[in-house]
């Protein structure tokens, strides 16, 4: 029971440093340090096992993912690319639900601070001559730029998920992959239900003269989920596809490469492996197995409820990821289905907490009530999240 309470007590610690606006990178950094003090640790041994810990292919993998994520990102960006996608909305605005949604959509696919800001002003735009609500709109905002973060590798936090609990990237979405077509969908049922869908026989014809700017994003995720191969390598290869299709010169690439080596993805990278080990190292893990068996808590109630509550207090996926998947990753021998639910349930909690940007900055552009906005948000959370107790139910009944 007293290595709960220890656990407990870091969490704490840590999620004080979050509120005081400490990059997540940095707070678990010092988090780790406090392993020191409440735990008897033969510092002798604790080179030795963050080296291993920082050296094998997970974490160097993890470290390129991240790195190369934004780099490709920046060379979207270099290219006209992420224009060409947003044109995308203008092209269909005559089709009014897909108009409302599809900035949200394309603006979400690259994760990006104040991206809702950016979008907010189409989706204002395109339900101009309607009379849906302030948090309605709001809602539309918010909720359409974040099905993306479980399925696509451009998000940290899958991407970090999979690295720290040793789950296949491609196995990971997959598994969310039902999750993030319900997302979609349940932004229907909460909202648009006043928006007249025109129809428009020349929408087709308009959207697959747009299409060619996503290529780099596909070729992303399919040598991922169908070749299985590594996050970074595929990142890599398009960076460099994009470069010689631009015909950007030498010194572009290497300014677009060096543009995702920032100190925060690297200090990012170091706290979530020296976390992770220290929290194994120091025997927290087994004094909190041990803790939970007596009180008979089941693991599954751990498993949803640890990342939810941190979700919510942090707002961040990296923040849930990286705090908690260490400690719930040696509490048994996990199974993927069981990754994806925890992950689920954390971004639950990342959806409805206060402290996410991107509802801050949307409640703020469209001066909705919160209130108003929260319910529609929780009712659509609550359908996601059940939807991956079920998938999580049936894979657990036939495997």
């Amino acid at each position: 029971m007293f290595d709960l309470i220890k656990v407990i007590l870091i969490f704490i610690f840590i999620l004080f440093l979050l509120r005081k606006k400490i990059q997540i990178g940095y707070a678990l950094l010092i988090g780790s340090l406090t392993f020191f003090i409440l735990y008897p640790i033969d510092f002798n041994k604790i080179p030795l096992t963050i080296f291993k810990g920082l050296t094998d292919h997970a974490s160097l993998n993890l470290l390129l993912s991240l790195t190369l994520i934004k780099s490709f990102e920046y060379s979207l960006r270099q290219t006209g690319l992420m224009q060409k996608m947003t044109d995308v909305s203008q092209r269909v605005v005559s089709n009014k639900k897909l108009s409302t949604i599809s900035m949200p959509l394309i603006i979400g696919m690259l994760p990006s601070l104040g991206g809702a800001y950016l979008s907010a002003p189409m989706v204002d735009l395109a339900t101009k001559n309607t009379n849906i609500s302030r948090e309605e709109k709001a809602f539309i905002n918010y909720w359409y730029r974040h099905p993306w973060e479980l399925i696509l590798p451009l998000y940290p936090g899958i991407v970090l998920a999979s690295a720290v609990s040793g789950v296949p990237l491609r196995d990971l979405i997959l598994l969310n992959l039902p999750i993030a077509i319900i997302f979609f969908i349940t932004g229907f049922f909460v909202s648009m239900k006043k928006i007249k869908n025109d129809k428009n026989k020349e929408l087709r014809k308009k959207i697959l003269k747009s299409l060619y700017s996503f290529i780099p994003l596909v070729l992303v995720l399919l040598p991922v989920i169908i070749f299985k191969i590594d996050l970074s390598i595929a990142l890599f290869i398009n960076i460099v596809f994009l470069c010689l299709w631009f015909r950007l010169n030498f010194k572009k690439f290497f300014e677009i490469i060096k543009y995702g080596f920032t100190l925060d993805v690297i200090v990012l990278v170091l706290g979530v492996i020296i976390f992770k080990e220290m929290i194994q190292f120091s025997g927290a893990v087994e004094g909190v197995a041990e803790a939970i068996t007596q009180t008979g808590i089941p693991y599954l109630f751990v498993f949803i409820l640890v990342p939810f509550l941190i979700g919510l207090i942090t707002g961040i996926s990296v923040g849930f990821v990286g705090s908690t998947f260490p400690l719930l990753l040696h509490l048994k021998n996990t199974i993927s289905y069981e990754i994806s639910l925890a992950f689920v349930a954390g971004y639950s909690g990342v959806l409805i907490s206060p402290l996410h940007l991107c509802l801050v900055l949307t409640r703020e552009y469209f001066k909705a009530d919160m209130l108003g906005i929260y319910k529609k948000i929780i009712p659509a959370t609550i359908i996601m999240f059940l939807s991956a107790l079920i998938e999580f139910a049936i894979l657990r009944y036939y495997s």
